[in-house]
Protein backbone atom coordinates (compact mmCIF):
# COMPACT_ATOMS: atom_id res chain seq x y z
CA UNK A 1 0.00 0.00 0.00
CA UNK A 2 1.60 3.26 -1.13
CA UNK A 3 2.15 6.10 1.34
CA UNK A 4 0.29 9.31 0.38
CA UNK A 5 2.55 12.05 -0.94
CA UNK A 6 3.14 15.02 1.35
CA UNK A 7 3.86 18.53 0.12
CA UNK A 8 7.27 19.95 1.08
CA UNK A 9 7.90 23.64 1.67
CA UNK A 10 11.13 25.52 2.35
CA UNK A 11 11.58 29.26 2.73
CA UNK A 12 14.36 30.52 0.48
CA UNK A 13 16.40 33.30 2.10
CA UNK A 14 18.35 35.27 -0.51
CA UNK A 15 18.57 38.44 1.54
CA UNK A 16 15.79 40.53 3.02
CA UNK A 17 13.36 39.06 0.49
CA UNK A 18 12.91 38.38 -3.21
CA UNK A 19 11.63 41.83 -4.12
CA UNK A 20 14.65 44.01 -4.98
CA UNK A 21 13.21 47.02 -3.13
CA UNK A 22 11.64 45.18 -0.21
CA UNK A 23 14.46 46.22 2.14
CA UNK A 24 13.32 49.83 1.80
CA UNK A 25 10.11 48.95 3.65
CA UNK A 26 11.83 47.44 6.72
CA UNK A 27 12.07 49.07 10.13
CA UNK A 28 15.75 48.03 10.14
CA UNK A 29 17.06 48.23 6.57
CA UNK A 30 20.45 46.93 7.79
CA UNK A 31 18.92 43.69 9.07
CA UNK A 32 21.02 41.60 6.68
CA UNK A 33 23.60 41.22 9.48
CA UNK A 34 21.13 40.97 12.38
CA UNK A 35 20.81 37.52 13.93
CA UNK A 36 17.43 38.47 15.36
CA UNK A 37 16.12 39.08 11.84
CA UNK A 38 17.11 35.60 10.66
CA UNK A 39 15.97 34.00 13.91
CA UNK A 40 12.51 35.45 13.39
CA UNK A 41 12.39 34.05 9.84
CA UNK A 42 13.36 30.58 11.10
CA UNK A 43 10.85 30.71 13.95
CA UNK A 44 8.02 31.76 11.61
CA UNK A 45 8.96 28.89 9.29
CA UNK A 46 8.87 26.50 12.24
CA UNK A 47 5.51 27.88 13.37
CA UNK A 48 4.19 27.06 9.88
CA UNK A 49 5.65 23.52 10.07
CA UNK A 50 7.79 24.21 7.00
CA UNK A 51 10.45 21.66 6.13
CA UNK A 52 13.43 23.99 6.11
CA UNK A 53 15.03 27.42 5.97
CA UNK A 54 17.15 27.54 2.81
CA UNK A 55 20.09 29.99 2.73
CA UNK A 56 21.59 31.21 -0.53
CA UNK A 57 25.21 32.33 -0.75
CA UNK A 58 27.42 34.62 -2.81
CA UNK A 59 31.21 34.75 -2.88
CA UNK A 60 31.66 38.23 -4.31
CA UNK A 61 30.20 41.66 -3.71
CA UNK A 62 27.98 42.35 -6.72
CA UNK A 63 25.16 44.83 -7.08
CA UNK A 64 24.76 45.49 -3.38
CA UNK A 65 24.69 49.23 -3.99
CA UNK A 66 21.07 48.58 -5.06
CA UNK A 67 20.05 46.08 -2.40
CA UNK A 68 21.23 43.46 0.10
CA UNK A 69 22.10 39.84 -0.57
CA UNK A 70 22.47 36.97 1.91
CA UNK A 71 26.16 37.42 2.71
CA UNK A 72 26.70 35.79 6.11
CA UNK A 73 28.60 32.50 5.85
CA UNK A 74 25.79 29.93 5.70
CA UNK A 75 27.07 27.26 8.09
CA UNK A 76 27.88 29.90 10.71
CA UNK A 77 24.38 31.36 10.43
CA UNK A 78 22.75 27.91 10.43
CA UNK A 79 24.59 27.03 13.63
CA UNK A 80 23.12 30.11 15.28
CA UNK A 81 19.63 29.30 13.95
CA UNK A 82 19.91 25.75 15.27
CA UNK A 83 20.07 27.23 18.75
CA UNK A 84 16.79 29.16 18.42
CA UNK A 85 14.71 26.44 16.71
CA UNK A 86 13.89 22.81 17.48
CA UNK A 87 12.33 21.27 14.37
CA UNK A 88 12.75 23.22 11.14
CA UNK A 89 15.44 22.02 8.73
CA UNK A 90 18.51 24.12 7.94
CA UNK A 91 19.87 24.19 4.37
CA UNK A 92 23.06 26.01 3.48
CA UNK A 93 24.52 26.73 0.05
CA UNK A 94 28.22 26.12 -0.59
CA UNK A 95 30.16 26.07 -3.84
CA UNK A 96 32.11 23.08 -5.13
CA UNK A 97 34.22 25.50 -7.19
CA UNK A 98 35.75 27.41 -4.28
CA UNK A 99 35.79 24.95 -1.38
CA UNK A 100 37.67 21.84 -0.32
CA UNK A 101 35.77 18.56 0.18
CA UNK A 102 37.20 17.68 3.58
CA UNK A 103 36.60 21.09 5.12
CA UNK A 104 33.09 21.32 3.69
CA UNK A 105 32.17 17.78 4.77
CA UNK A 106 33.40 18.59 8.27
CA UNK A 107 31.51 21.90 8.47
CA UNK A 108 28.14 20.45 7.45
CA UNK A 109 28.58 17.30 9.54
CA UNK A 110 29.40 19.53 12.52
CA UNK A 111 26.20 21.54 12.13
CA UNK A 112 24.22 18.35 11.62
CA UNK A 113 25.46 17.10 15.00
CA UNK A 114 24.83 20.44 16.70
CA UNK A 115 21.29 20.68 15.28
CA UNK A 116 20.40 17.04 16.06
CA UNK A 117 20.10 16.11 12.40
CA UNK A 118 18.45 19.03 10.63
CA UNK A 119 21.06 20.08 8.06
CA UNK A 120 21.39 19.91 4.29
CA UNK A 121 24.10 21.05 1.90
CA UNK A 122 22.92 22.79 -1.27
CA UNK A 123 25.74 22.01 -3.71
CA UNK A 124 26.31 24.59 -6.44
CA UNK A 125 29.01 25.42 -8.93
CA UNK A 126 30.10 29.06 -9.21
CA UNK A 127 30.45 30.79 -12.58
CA UNK A 128 31.11 34.29 -11.24
CA UNK A 129 34.52 35.66 -12.38
CA UNK A 130 34.42 38.13 -9.46
CA UNK A 131 34.31 35.16 -7.10
CA UNK A 132 37.28 33.57 -8.84
CA UNK A 133 39.23 36.77 -8.25
CA UNK A 134 38.64 36.37 -4.50
CA UNK A 135 40.23 32.91 -4.48
CA UNK A 136 43.55 33.63 -6.20
CA UNK A 137 42.21 32.27 -9.49
CA UNK A 138 42.91 34.37 -12.56
CA UNK A 139 40.28 32.72 -14.74
CA UNK A 140 36.89 31.40 -13.71
CA UNK A 141 36.66 27.70 -14.68
CA UNK A 142 34.45 26.94 -17.68
CA UNK A 143 31.27 24.94 -17.32
CA UNK A 144 32.81 21.58 -18.20
CA UNK A 145 35.61 22.10 -15.67
CA UNK A 146 33.20 23.24 -12.96
CA UNK A 147 30.92 20.24 -13.26
CA UNK A 148 33.75 17.72 -13.57
CA UNK A 149 35.12 19.10 -10.31
CA UNK A 150 31.63 19.15 -8.78
CA UNK A 151 30.98 15.48 -9.58
CA UNK A 152 34.22 14.44 -7.90
CA UNK A 153 33.74 16.90 -5.04
CA UNK A 154 30.30 15.52 -4.15
CA UNK A 155 31.58 11.96 -4.42
CA UNK A 156 34.39 12.70 -1.94
CA UNK A 157 32.05 14.47 0.51
CA UNK A 158 29.60 11.55 0.50
CA UNK A 159 32.44 9.09 1.10
CA UNK A 160 33.69 11.17 4.02
CA UNK A 161 30.22 11.37 5.55
CA UNK A 162 30.04 7.57 5.29
CA UNK A 163 33.55 6.93 6.63
CA UNK A 164 32.23 6.23 10.13
CA UNK A 165 29.69 3.43 10.33
CA UNK A 166 26.74 3.56 12.70
CA UNK A 167 27.91 2.23 16.04
CA UNK A 168 31.57 3.11 15.43
CA UNK A 169 31.53 5.57 18.33
CA UNK A 170 31.53 3.26 21.35
CA UNK A 171 32.53 5.63 24.19
CA UNK A 172 32.65 2.76 26.71
CA UNK A 173 33.82 4.40 29.93
CA UNK A 174 34.29 1.11 31.76
CA UNK A 175 36.70 -0.36 29.22
CA UNK A 176 38.18 2.91 28.05
CA UNK A 177 37.37 2.01 24.45
CA UNK A 178 36.26 5.11 22.57
CA UNK A 179 35.70 3.90 19.00
CA UNK A 180 35.64 0.64 17.06
CA UNK A 181 38.48 0.89 14.50
CA UNK A 182 36.92 -1.81 12.35
CA UNK A 183 34.01 0.55 11.70
CA UNK A 184 36.05 3.65 10.83
CA UNK A 185 37.43 3.72 7.30
CA UNK A 186 39.77 5.67 5.14
CA UNK A 187 38.19 6.58 1.82
CA UNK A 188 41.50 6.46 -0.09
CA UNK A 189 40.21 8.71 -2.84
CA UNK A 190 42.61 9.42 -5.71
CA UNK A 191 41.02 11.44 -8.48
CA UNK A 192 41.76 14.13 -11.03
CA UNK A 193 40.94 17.00 -8.69
CA UNK A 194 41.26 15.56 -5.18
CA UNK A 195 43.40 13.11 -3.23
CA UNK A 196 41.76 12.52 0.14
CA UNK A 197 42.75 9.76 2.53
CA UNK A 198 40.08 10.26 5.18
CA UNK A 199 38.29 9.35 7.32
CA UNK A 200 36.34 12.36 8.54
CA UNK A 201 37.34 13.34 12.06
CA UNK A 202 33.70 13.27 13.22
CA UNK A 203 31.46 10.27 13.86
CA UNK A 204 28.44 9.64 11.68
CA UNK A 205 25.84 12.38 11.91
CA UNK A 206 22.30 11.93 13.28
CA UNK A 207 20.84 11.66 9.76
CA UNK A 208 23.47 9.15 8.67
CA UNK A 209 24.70 11.99 6.52
CA UNK A 210 23.34 15.48 5.89
CA UNK A 211 20.71 15.82 3.18
CA UNK A 212 22.18 16.71 -0.21
CA UNK A 213 20.41 19.36 -2.29
CA UNK A 214 21.46 20.44 -5.77
CA UNK A 215 20.55 23.72 -7.45
CA UNK A 216 21.12 24.34 -11.13
CA UNK A 217 19.27 23.97 -14.40
CA UNK A 218 21.98 23.07 -16.89
CA UNK A 219 22.20 19.55 -18.33
CA UNK A 220 25.30 18.87 -16.23
CA UNK A 221 23.54 20.11 -13.09
CA UNK A 222 20.51 17.91 -13.72
CA UNK A 223 22.77 14.91 -14.30
CA UNK A 224 24.54 15.57 -11.00
CA UNK A 225 21.23 15.86 -9.16
CA UNK A 226 19.86 12.66 -10.68
CA UNK A 227 22.90 10.73 -9.54
CA UNK A 228 23.36 12.08 -6.02
CA UNK A 229 20.79 14.60 -4.74
CA UNK A 230 18.04 14.03 -2.21
CA UNK A 231 16.29 17.18 -3.46
CA UNK A 232 16.72 19.48 -6.43
CA UNK A 233 16.03 23.23 -6.32
CA UNK A 234 14.91 24.14 -9.82
CA UNK A 235 13.54 27.14 -11.69
CA UNK A 236 10.26 26.24 -13.42
CA UNK A 237 7.85 28.87 -14.75
CA UNK A 238 5.28 26.87 -16.73
CA UNK A 239 3.15 23.92 -15.65
CA UNK A 240 3.85 21.81 -18.74
CA UNK A 241 7.57 22.54 -18.58
CA UNK A 242 7.66 21.64 -14.90
CA UNK A 243 5.87 18.34 -15.53
CA UNK A 244 8.38 17.51 -18.25
CA UNK A 245 11.32 18.32 -15.96
CA UNK A 246 9.76 16.27 -13.14
CA UNK A 247 9.34 13.20 -15.34
CA UNK A 248 12.81 13.57 -16.83
CA UNK A 249 14.81 13.88 -13.62
CA UNK A 250 12.85 11.10 -11.89
CA UNK A 251 13.57 8.83 -14.85
CA UNK A 252 17.26 9.73 -14.72
CA UNK A 253 17.36 8.86 -11.02
CA UNK A 254 15.84 5.47 -11.80
CA UNK A 255 18.56 4.81 -14.39
CA UNK A 256 21.09 5.16 -11.57
CA UNK A 257 19.21 2.49 -9.62
CA UNK A 258 17.61 5.00 -7.27
CA UNK A 259 14.04 5.17 -6.02
CA UNK A 260 12.65 8.22 -7.88
CA UNK A 261 10.51 9.09 -4.85
CA UNK A 262 13.73 9.74 -2.95
CA UNK A 263 14.64 12.67 -5.19
CA UNK A 264 12.35 15.59 -4.36
CA UNK A 265 11.69 18.23 -7.03
CA UNK A 266 11.27 21.66 -5.42
CA UNK A 267 10.83 24.59 -7.84
CA UNK A 268 11.08 28.16 -6.64
CA UNK A 269 7.79 29.97 -6.04
CA UNK A 270 7.33 33.69 -5.33
CA UNK A 271 3.90 34.27 -3.74
CA UNK A 272 2.61 37.78 -3.01
CA UNK A 273 -0.29 37.38 -0.59
CA UNK A 274 -3.21 39.77 -0.09
CA UNK A 275 -6.62 39.50 1.53
CA UNK A 276 -8.05 40.26 -1.93
CA UNK A 277 -6.47 40.27 -5.37
CA UNK A 278 -6.57 44.05 -5.28
CA UNK A 279 -4.70 44.11 -1.96
CA UNK A 280 -2.04 41.71 -3.28
CA UNK A 281 -1.51 43.82 -6.40
CA UNK A 282 -1.34 46.98 -4.31
CA UNK A 283 1.27 45.40 -2.02
CA UNK A 284 3.45 44.61 -5.00
CA UNK A 285 2.86 48.01 -6.65
CA UNK A 286 4.02 49.83 -3.52
CA UNK A 287 7.32 47.95 -3.55
CA UNK A 288 7.69 48.32 -7.32
CA UNK A 289 7.41 52.10 -6.93
CA UNK A 290 10.66 52.00 -4.93
CA UNK A 291 12.66 50.25 -7.67
CA UNK A 292 15.57 51.68 -9.61
CA UNK A 293 14.24 50.74 -13.05
CA UNK A 294 17.53 51.34 -14.84
CA UNK A 295 19.43 49.11 -12.45
CA UNK A 296 16.82 46.37 -12.77
CA UNK A 297 17.00 46.47 -16.58
CA UNK A 298 20.80 46.26 -16.53
CA UNK A 299 20.72 43.36 -14.08
CA UNK A 300 18.14 41.52 -16.18
CA UNK A 301 20.14 42.03 -19.36
CA UNK A 302 23.30 40.74 -17.70
CA UNK A 303 21.53 37.62 -16.49
CA UNK A 304 20.42 36.91 -20.07
CA UNK A 305 23.92 37.50 -21.46
CA UNK A 306 22.94 40.61 -23.46
CA UNK A 307 23.40 44.36 -23.10
CA UNK A 308 20.73 46.66 -21.67
CA UNK A 309 20.49 48.50 -24.99
CA UNK A 310 19.54 45.19 -26.63
CA UNK A 311 16.27 45.16 -24.65
CA UNK A 312 13.26 47.15 -25.88
CA UNK A 313 10.82 47.52 -22.99
CA UNK A 314 7.74 47.15 -25.19
CA UNK A 315 9.05 44.35 -27.39
CA UNK A 316 9.67 40.68 -26.87
CA UNK A 317 13.05 39.40 -25.78
CA UNK A 318 15.75 39.39 -28.49
CA UNK A 319 15.78 35.60 -28.57
CA UNK A 320 18.45 35.50 -31.27
CA UNK A 321 20.90 37.35 -29.00
CA UNK A 322 20.29 35.42 -25.79
CA UNK A 323 23.00 32.96 -24.86
CA UNK A 324 22.35 29.44 -26.14
CA UNK A 325 24.51 27.68 -23.57
CA UNK A 326 27.97 28.62 -24.76
CA UNK A 327 28.90 31.10 -22.04
CA UNK A 328 30.18 30.14 -18.61
CA UNK A 329 29.36 33.41 -16.83
CA UNK A 330 25.55 33.19 -16.93
CA UNK A 331 23.01 30.86 -15.34
CA UNK A 332 21.47 28.53 -17.89
CA UNK A 333 18.68 27.71 -15.43
CA UNK A 334 17.70 31.39 -15.26
CA UNK A 335 17.79 31.73 -19.04
CA UNK A 336 15.77 28.56 -19.70
CA UNK A 337 13.04 29.42 -17.22
CA UNK A 338 12.81 33.07 -18.32
CA UNK A 339 12.65 32.25 -22.01
CA UNK A 340 10.06 29.53 -21.38
CA UNK A 341 7.87 31.95 -19.44
CA UNK A 342 8.26 34.74 -22.00
CA UNK A 343 7.35 32.50 -24.92
CA UNK A 344 4.43 30.81 -23.15
CA UNK A 345 2.70 34.13 -22.36
CA UNK A 346 4.13 36.22 -25.21
CA UNK A 347 5.54 38.70 -22.67
CA UNK A 348 7.37 41.92 -23.37
CA UNK A 349 10.52 42.97 -21.55
CA UNK A 350 8.45 45.40 -19.47
CA UNK A 351 6.04 42.62 -18.47
CA UNK A 352 8.95 40.35 -17.52
CA UNK A 353 10.47 43.10 -15.39
CA UNK A 354 7.09 43.45 -13.67
CA UNK A 355 7.56 39.87 -12.46
CA UNK A 356 10.74 41.01 -10.62
CA UNK A 357 12.67 38.43 -12.63
CA UNK A 358 14.60 35.96 -10.57
CA UNK A 359 13.76 32.86 -12.64
CA UNK A 360 11.08 31.82 -10.16
CA UNK A 361 7.37 31.84 -10.86
CA UNK A 362 5.40 34.65 -9.27
CA UNK A 363 1.82 34.25 -8.08
CA UNK A 364 0.07 37.42 -6.91
CA UNK A 365 -3.24 36.65 -5.24
CA UNK A 366 -5.35 35.66 -2.27
CA UNK A 367 -4.48 32.80 0.08
CA UNK A 368 -7.13 30.71 -1.70
CA UNK A 369 -5.76 31.23 -5.22
CA UNK A 370 -2.19 30.63 -4.09
CA UNK A 371 -3.16 27.44 -2.21
CA UNK A 372 -5.11 26.20 -5.26
CA UNK A 373 -2.12 26.90 -7.50
CA UNK A 374 0.22 24.97 -5.20
CA UNK A 375 -2.24 22.06 -5.06
CA UNK A 376 -2.49 21.94 -8.85
CA UNK A 377 1.27 21.73 -9.30
CA UNK A 378 1.63 19.17 -6.53
CA UNK A 379 -1.17 16.83 -7.55
CA UNK A 380 -0.26 17.27 -11.23
CA UNK A 381 3.28 16.05 -10.47
CA UNK A 382 4.93 19.22 -11.60
CA UNK A 383 6.54 19.48 -8.15
CA UNK A 384 6.96 17.66 -4.84
CA UNK A 385 6.89 21.03 -3.11
CA UNK A 386 8.39 24.48 -3.36
CA UNK A 387 11.17 26.76 -2.23
CA UNK A 388 9.13 29.79 -1.22
CA UNK A 389 10.47 33.26 -1.93
CA UNK A 390 8.90 35.89 0.33
CA UNK A 391 8.64 39.34 -1.22
CA UNK A 392 10.10 40.78 1.99
CA UNK A 393 10.98 39.12 5.29
CA UNK A 394 9.56 38.52 7.76
CA UNK A 395 6.12 39.88 6.73
CA UNK A 396 5.83 37.99 3.43
CA UNK A 397 6.62 34.66 5.06
CA UNK A 398 4.29 35.36 8.01
CA UNK A 399 1.42 36.08 5.62
CA UNK A 400 2.03 32.76 3.85
CA UNK A 401 2.30 30.81 7.10
CA UNK A 402 -0.76 32.40 8.69
CA UNK A 403 -3.09 32.40 5.69
CA UNK A 404 -1.93 29.90 3.03
CA UNK A 405 -0.57 27.04 5.16
CA UNK A 406 -3.92 26.45 6.96
CA UNK A 407 -5.60 26.06 3.57
CA UNK A 408 -2.98 23.53 2.44
CA UNK A 409 -3.51 21.63 5.69
CA UNK A 410 -7.26 21.68 5.11
CA UNK A 411 -6.68 20.22 1.65
CA UNK A 412 -4.85 17.34 3.32
CA UNK A 413 -1.58 17.80 1.44
CA UNK A 414 0.55 19.49 4.12
CA UNK A 415 1.45 18.42 7.66
CA UNK A 416 -0.28 19.84 10.71
CA UNK A 417 2.72 19.07 12.88
CA UNK A 418 6.21 17.65 12.58
CA UNK A 419 6.20 13.87 12.79
CA UNK A 420 9.96 13.41 13.01
CA UNK A 421 13.00 15.25 14.29
CA UNK A 422 15.45 15.25 11.37
CA UNK A 423 15.26 16.94 7.99
CA UNK A 424 15.35 13.51 6.33
CA UNK A 425 12.23 12.61 8.29
CA UNK A 426 10.52 15.87 7.28
CA UNK A 427 11.29 15.03 3.64
CA UNK A 428 10.17 11.41 4.00
CA UNK A 429 13.62 10.14 3.05
CA UNK A 430 15.18 6.97 4.49
CA UNK A 431 18.28 7.14 6.65
CA UNK A 432 21.12 5.91 4.40
CA UNK A 433 23.50 3.23 5.66
CA UNK A 434 27.23 3.77 5.43
CA UNK A 435 28.56 2.45 2.14
CA UNK A 436 31.32 0.76 4.13
CA UNK A 437 29.00 -1.14 6.44
CA UNK A 438 28.56 -4.27 4.34
CA UNK A 439 31.64 -4.17 2.17
CA UNK A 440 35.36 -4.09 2.73
CA UNK A 441 36.56 -0.51 2.93
CA UNK A 442 39.63 0.75 1.04
CA UNK A 443 41.59 0.79 4.29
CA UNK A 444 40.63 0.48 7.93
CA UNK A 445 41.94 3.11 10.31
CA UNK A 446 43.53 1.80 13.47
CA UNK A 447 45.46 4.86 14.56
CA UNK A 448 45.36 8.60 14.22
CA UNK A 449 48.15 10.55 12.54
CA UNK A 450 49.63 11.17 16.00
CA UNK A 451 49.74 7.45 16.63
CA UNK A 452 46.92 7.30 19.15
CA UNK A 453 45.00 4.04 18.80
CA UNK A 454 41.21 4.03 19.22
Amino acid sequence: MSVPRTLHLNTNVTGTGRHPAGWRTLDNPKSITDLGFFAKIAQIAERGKLDAVFLSDALALRGQAHGPAQSLEPTVLLTALAGVTRHVGLIGTASTTFNDPFNLARRFASVDHLSAGRVAWNAVTTYDPDAAANFSIARSPDKQERYARAEEFVDVVLKLWDSWEDGALVADQASGRYADPARVHAIAHHGRHFQVRGPLNLPRSPQGRPVLVQAGGSDAGVALAARHADAVFTAQTTFDGAQQFYRDIKARAAVHGRNPDHLLVLPGLYPVVGGTLSEARQRKAEMDALLDRGAELAKFAGALGVHAEDLNLDAQLPYDLIDKGNRSDVSQGFIHSTVRLARSENLTVRELLHRNPGAHRMVVGTPETIADDIERWFTGRAADGFNLNADVFPAGLADFVDHVVPLLQRKGIFRRDYEGTTLREHYGLPRPPSRYGDAEAPEDIVATSSGAVF
